[in-house]
């Protein structure tokens, strides 16, 4: 980035004469500079993946617990439309707490979970196909043959609409070799 530049041209530049110059105390700050660029990069870049070593939770959740942003799965069938669920009707399962808009959808849930809840536990399917657990955005959805797909947004999603079998193919073989912490009783 352009403010690294900038830092390192200060470090390294002798303000009298405008020579560069390298001193101690200009290569401790050129290596405090670097080691923050690659602790940033190494925070934001790791997901769980396949054959990595970090955990996804079983189901895509917040740090509150609630799975899939507190929209209603069942919605996404029966509405044909992402719809906020109400702490009203909840129901726990998988280790998440899943939300929903009226009773009716969450009765229907907890008869068959399996039925409405997303794929790969939630994580964006196209990431999935590529070997990566990632985050999702309710709008960004589709349901093919009976089941719902979720994607990390509708840019993704363009892209995964460019392949459906193709990706769903390889989600499939990616999402059990993805490492998932233990559900908590």
């Amino acid at each position: 980035p352009i403010w690294i530049c900038k830092v390192c041209a200060a470090s390294a530049t002798n303000l009298s004469g405008g020579e560069p110059h390298m001193n101690k105390k200009n290569i401790f700050q050129l290596l405090f500079v670097v080691f923050l660029v690659a602790e940033a990069v190494c925070l934001f870049a790791e997901e769980p993946s396949v054959g990595g070593k970090l955990q996804a939770n079983p189901i895509f959740q917040d740090d509150h617990r609630i799975a899939i942003h507190g929209y209603d799965a069942v919605a996404y069938f029966k509405e044909k439309m992402p719809v906020k669920g109400s702490n009203e009707f909840e129901f726990e399962w998988m280790g998440a707490t899943w939300m929903f808009a009226n009773a009716q959808n969450r009765d229907a849930f907890i008869k068959d979970p399996n039925q409405y809840a997303p794929q790969y536990g939630g994580y964006c399917a196209y990431g999935m196909s590529h070997g990566y657990a990632v985050k999702t955005e309710p709008d960004a959805w589709s349901i093919i043959h009976g089941k719902l797909y979720l994607n990390f947004d509708r840019e993704v999603q363009k892209k995964w609409n460019q392949s459906i079998p193709e990706y769903i193919k390889l989600a499939d073989q990616n999402w059990p070799k993805i490492p998932k912490k233990e559900l908590q009783n």
